[in-house]
């Protein structure tokens, strides 16, 4: 199942809800600005930060915000408050079950599985009406079973947050919607940025979130095919054209349809949607 294409570029900038003096600055940096009401902000700062959402005057097609979890004190009002905006693209944290999504009635969901729970229920969660993305969390997983780290002394992730990403990726294409890629804490390390980015487009993730503006261009190169990558991959596909269906031979390679799969996917990435500034 092929899911319908991605309404944003690959790199979904966070940006804490109170602080509505970096709202513009982080969507003119980013693909989409997630505008987030939960663990950016303090508690005791949560009511200014619906003030200012609701305030604001930001493009609805590039902004995603981040409610509270299903069952929260705060989660009413965050969506009480959103109710006042035109955006209508929410994330939704610590997703469980697929009830949750229901209240979301109206609105394209991205149900973020970031606890034993969620993993679990990443396929019921992504089969749901209004589901339009799943993303996978580590440090909010491993918590939730006990743990204390998600990733090796050398940077790379435990087994078990390896698991989480693989079911939820596999969870979302199965129900033909999109997944996107945890964030990378370590701002300064960008080589252990890119490396988990490129590995995210090569396994089929539309996106990757970030958190800091100096991780955007990053990403965005992580995920663009390269000018060779995107030539090969056209050339392949003409040639699939002239040879009018079925398996052919392609520079030396046998050609059959994953293998157009895969090229098609290289064009889609080469082509940003309109609504995301390139540098």
């Amino acid at each position: 199942m092929t899911a319908p294409a991605f309404p944003w570029g690959p790199a979904l900038l966070f940006c804490p809800a109170d602080r509505p003096d970096r709202y513009a600055k982080a969507l003119e940096r980013a693909d989409a600005v997630i505008l987030d009401l939960e663990d950016a902000v303090d508690p005791g700062r949560r009511p200014a930060a619906r003030e200012a959402l609701a305030a604001s005057q930001l493009d609805p097609a590039r902004v995603i915000v981040r409610v509270n979890p299903a069952g929260s004190d705060d989660h009413d009002a965050d969506l009480a408050a959103l109710e006042q905006t035109p955006y209508r693209a929410v994330m939704l944290p610590k997703a469980e079950r697929a009830s949750d999504l229901a209240r979301l009635g109206g609105m394209d969901v991205i149900a973020l599985c970031e606890t034993a729970a969620g993993v679990l229920a990443a396929p019921e969660l992504a089969r749901a009406e209004n589901a339009l993305a799943l993303m996978w969390g580590a440090e909010d997983l491993v918590a939730s079973v006990g743990g204390s780290s998600s990733r090796h002394a050398d940077g790379t992730y435990r087994d078990v947050a390896r698991h989480a990403r693989s079911a939820v990726l596999l969870a979302a294409g199965a129900a033909g919607i999109h997944a996107v890629d945890t964030v990378h804490l370590d701002i300064a390390d960008l080589t252990g940025l890119r490396a988990e980015a490129e590995d995210a487009v090569a396994v089929g993730f539309a996106a990757t979130a970030c958190i800091h503006p100096g991780q955007v261009e990053t990403i965005r190169a992580a995920y663009r095919p390269t000018a060779e990558e995107e030539a090969t991959a056209r050339a392949l596909l003409a040639a699939a054209d002239a040879a009018g269906g079925g398996v052919f031979r392609f520079r030396g390679g046998m050609v059959d349809g994953p293998v157009l799969a895969h090229a098609r996917a290289v064009v889609r990435r080469a082509v940003p949607p309109i609504a995301a500034p390139q540098p």
